[in-house]
């Protein structure tokens, strides 16, 4: 399979996260500071950008990446891994970098998580999670692989998300997604 960008400055993670101009996108983690910023960039004027971190300092690496990046982003703090302060249905899109997430996405306060992520999806909305990456040649050869994408595809599994798959694995990324059914609330 071929991954066209649409620019050649357009890094892969911003065109696997299939965020578009005028969605209401909700980031959680904050992995590449770059990458947040790129995707709340994406949503435009016209749609609305969030990130939830954990962190005063991931709160302002989000804000400091999103200036770089001319982006206007709604940057919330949900300290300790408790629920994130959105409404239900309140995204088209979640993406989460686990690389900025205090705890895997397969444990306990993980699987809380994907289950408000799930709540804060309107319905037939998706979920993208960016694991690995990392900027330059070093990231793209690293010698540790990534680690099994099983564990976190049940998890979205067990939070609601129906046709979880693995997208890809390039440049030393993964991407996954998961969609919310129409039907559930």
């Amino acid at each position: 399979m071929f991954f066209l960008r649409k620019s050649p400055l357009e890094r892969l993670p911003v065109v696997m996260s299939g965020v578009r101009m005028g969605e209401r996108a909700l980031q959680i983690g904050v992995g590449d500071p770059s990458l947040v910023g790129a995707i709340a960039a994406k949503v435009g004027l016209s749609g609305h950008a969030s990130v939830a971190v954990a962190e005063a300092r991931q709160a302002e690496r989000a804000r400091a990446a999103a200036a770089r990046a001319g982006a206007l982003v709604d940057v919330q703090m949900a300290p300790g891994g408790g629920a994130l302060p959105f409404a239900d249905a309140a995204f088209d899109v979640v993406v989460i970098h686990p690389g900025g997430l205090a705890s895997p996405l397969h444990d306990a306060a993980g699987a809380a998580m994907l289950r408000d992520a799930h709540r804060m999806l309107r319905g037939g909305g998706r979920i993208v999670v960016i694991e690995g990456g990392g900027r330059g040649l070093a990231a793209r050869l690293r010698s540790t692989p990534l680690a099994d994408a099983a564990p976190v595809l049940a998890a979205l599994g067990a939070a609601g998300f129906k046709a979880a798959r693995q997208l890809a694995e390039r440049e030393g990324y993964r991407f996954l997604e998961g969609l919310k059914s129409d039907a559930t609330p």
